[in-house]
């Protein structure tokens, strides 16, 4: 029986406070062939046990790899992939849930019929109703993407998985395709290229071509760790830790012919590459066997058997040659099976321990946290024994950096190698080599500088979508699948955070953010530190704060819907209300100025979104009065029609909606190219990071605000802030806490 090792799992959404979320997801769509006539040669009763059996079967299938059942539609099966929370690895998961779903069917034949199943899966944009995306959660995704997947689902050949162009980038080198011809698709302007997969594939070495860049210190002290253990003769441990496509493949790729020897002594590396979803616990210790006695994948039983012999002679004694010989193959030959892995794992971990005791010995684990833990404890194991045989041995492997690997019993011997982002200088001349490679202008490496935050494979991204879009702003999917899977991992506040943040486009103060998400004061300062310690966020001037790459940013605003986007402008501008009546009191009748600057209204009382808020708005209070700026009001259940007027069919968000439209047609301040005339703006003092005016000419007051006053415009501020308080008006400081005023 296959055994899937699911060593992570997608971080559901369950807690997210946002009820719907553009996300990119994978559709699988699969139909019974020849349905119809199937069902027309037998009795009711046998197509119901039938339906039962097949449902269940393919059911069972989809939950196993973290699927989603959409809706049943007469025999087709509609699932959902990456719509609760992405790993990055979406469409594979998919696509291994297809393949396995015709295996289920062929072995099971339910209710004594052998089916043939047609698979189509598409990877796009849909929208996704995250409350209600569950098993049997009809219409739950709106998009293209599932249109698209049934359509190829339709070409597919019988028994077999056929997946769109997005689909198959998304799994390339994980699983082996071949190309089905183009398809016309009515209702598609252009042809649809298809794949045909035809299995998964066996793990790979990524081939990695150009110089190194910017990581040469780190080469040089995994190269020591490793030197070490074999002028000791004590086994060292090197973690080489940084991000997905940080370089850590890269960096043990170069090791591997940095460290070739030591000391004139021949070193010999063993090299495991983790996959995601690896079939099996111990698949990947498998893959070292096959490369120690030269065992090619079609290679049959007596040729893997011969060739183990060979490589084991001298080794160990004729005695018990034969038998780890026997476990061996059979481990190569089935490494899904877990009892042919075990006895297998045992038997070359001492093979492992007689090599290391000839010739010093490197034995590597690439993508580790992607392992079952029956790996982690094979190499302590291994790490444990050689320690106490004294044995020039090391052990390296690469992780990401939310991976903890204890290794006890291992004080000194234990270095931990970190790959951070690369900085301007090093990422400015990858790209100009990457570009130059792809025949592109190399001073476009200053646009895309600034978007791959110093991750290489990010910069390799960019320059190969350049090279095939001709679009530097594009996010390539790549890229686009890895923040997903960053965003994914947070939690439902800290998502809220970050993708507001992202919507206000520009630096905010905590109090900024506990207004855009309808909080409490001081609810959001907790989420905004550990963003920060996440890397997510980066900490600006005068305590204010800004999501930390463009991409990051770009990405976590678009899986905002456009409503959503809206709502957080008109909170914004809600916000800045007071400024503007602030600045233009002078001018204003006293019976307006308590209006536009809002007398005796809270922000708190600003109705929020259902998921947003955490709890109701706040209705009037008594002594309140009836002017002030627009106040969104809420049915008591969204949706429900409870409040008047609304027919049923206001949503959860419509409140805001109406704010934010409430605000559209609200007065700007223009102010004037120069600094020094700003004094006839006494109460705004205008914080930092706004744009300046174009052409000279006067430009609108912005979110965020023009520089502060200072200087000689100052004085004139004082003073007419000081006539204010004598004409009994409200004073400027009481909305201190707003992101674009501040005392003057």
């Amino acid at each position: 029986m296959t055994t899937i090792v699911r060593s992570r799992k997608p971080v559901t959404a369950a807690h997210w406070p946002v009820p719907e979320e553009r996300r990119t997801v994978t559709v699988l769509f699969a139909d019974i062939v020849g349905s119809t006539a199937l069902v027309e040669r037998l009795d009711p009763e046998d197509v119901r046990e039938l339906q039962r059996a097949y449902f269940n079967t393919v059911a069972g299938v989809l939950r196993r790899w973290n699927g989603v059942v959409e809706k049943y539609i007469g025999d087709a099966v509609m699932a959902l992939f990456g719509a609760h929370g992405s790993d990055g690895f979406d469409a594979y998961r998919a696509v291994r849930a297809g393949l396995e779903i015709q295996d289920a069917l062929d072995r099971r034949a339910p209710a004594g019929v052998r089916l043939r199943v047609r698979v189509g899966v598409a990877t796009g944009e849909a929208l996704v109703d995250l409350a209600a995306t569950r098993d049997g959660g009809h219409g739950t995704a709106s998009g293209a993407v599932i249109t698209t997947a049934a359509r190829i689902q339709e070409y597919a050949p019988p028994g077999g998985v056929a997946v769109c162009a997005a689909t198959r980038r998304a799994t390339d080198g994980l699983v082996d395709q071949r190309p089905l011809a183009a398809l016309t698709v009515a209702g598609k302007a252009l042809p649809l290229d298809v794949w045909r997969v035809l299995g998964a594939a066996r793990p790979r070495p990524t081939r990695h071509q150009g110089p190194l860049v910017g990581r040469r210190r780190e080469l040089a002290t995994a190269g020591d760790e490793i030197a070490r253990a074999v002028r000791d003769r004590r086994p060292r441990w090197v973690s080489l830790v940084g991000p997905a496509g940080s370089g850590r493949s890269r960096i043990l790729h170069e090791l591997t012919r940095a460290v070739s020897t030591v000391d004139g002594a021949p070193v010999r590396w063993c090299v495991a590459h983790c996959p995601p979803y690896p079939e099996g616990e111990l698949a990947p210790l498998a893959d070292t066997v096959r490369a120690f006695a030269r065992v090619h994948d079609t290679d049959p039983a007596p040729t893997v058997r011969r060739r183990l012999a060979t490589a084991l002679a001298g080794l160990l004694p004729p005695a018990h040659r034969a038998a780890a010989v026997h476990a061996l193959a059979d481990f190569v030959l089935a490494p899904q099976d877990a009892d042919a892995a075990g006895r297998g794992a045992e038997v070359w971990r001492e093979v492992l321990l007689d090599l290391a005791a000839d010739q010093p010995t490197v034995v590597a684990v690439d993508d580790l946290d992607r392992a079952a833990p029956a790996l982690n404890r094979f190499l302590h194991r291994l790490f444990a024994t050689a320690s106490e045989r004294g044995l020039p041995l090391a052990v390296v492997t690469t992780h990401g950096p939310g991976w903890a690997d204890l290794l006890p019993g291992a004080a000194g011997r234990r270095r931990r190698v970190p790959l951070p982002a690369l900085g301007a200088v090093d990422t400015g001349r990858l790209l100009r080599h990457l570009l130059d490679r792809a025949g592109r202008p190399a001073a476009l490496a200053g646009e895309l500088l600034p978007l791959t935050g110093g991750n290489p494979a990010a910069a390799q991204a960019y320059v190969r979508a350049l090279a095939e879009d001709g679009d530097p702003g594009a996010v390539p999917d790549a890229v686009r699948r890895r923040v997903d899977a960053r965003l994914d991992r947070l939690d439902g506040d800290q998502r809220a955070v970050l993708m507001a943040g992202a919507a206000h486009g520009a630096e905010f103060p905590a109090a900024t953010m506990d207004r855009l998400l309808g909080w409490t004061d001081g609810r959001a300062e907790r989420m905004l530190g550990s963003l920060v310690a996440a890397g997510l966020l980066r900490r600006t001037g005068l305590g204010g704060y800004a999501v930390a790459e463009p991409t990051v940013a770009r990405v976590a605003r678009h899986r905002l819907p456009r409503a959503l986007r809206a709502e957080f402008a008109g909170r914004a501008r809600t916000a800045h209300q007071p400024a503007v009546a602030a600045a233009t009191g002078a001018r204003t009748r006293p019976d307006r100025a308590a209006a536009a600057t809002g007398a005796g209204t809270r922000m708190d009382r600003v109705a929020a979104t259902a998921g947003f808020a955490g709890r109701p708005s706040a209705g009037p209070r008594a002594g309140d009065p009836a002017t002030g700026p627009t106040v969104a009001s809420c049915p008591a259940r969204p949706g429900s029609g409870s409040s008047p007027g609304d027919g049923g069919a206001r949503g959860p968000l419509s409140g805001l909606v109406d704010a934010a439209r409430s605000f559209d047609g609200s007065p700007t301040v223009s102010l004037p190219r120069s600094p020094s005339r700003y004094a006839g703006l006494p109460h705004i003092g205008l914080a930092r990071g706004a744009g300046a005016p174009v052409d000279g000419r006067r430009q609108a007051l912005p979110a965020v605000g023009p520089p502060a006053l200072t200087g000689r415009d100052r004085e004139p501020a004082h003073r007419a802030a000081t006539r204010a308080r004598a004409r009994g008006r409200r004073r400027t400081g009481g909305f201190a806490g707003s992101p674009a005023l501040a005392v003057a």
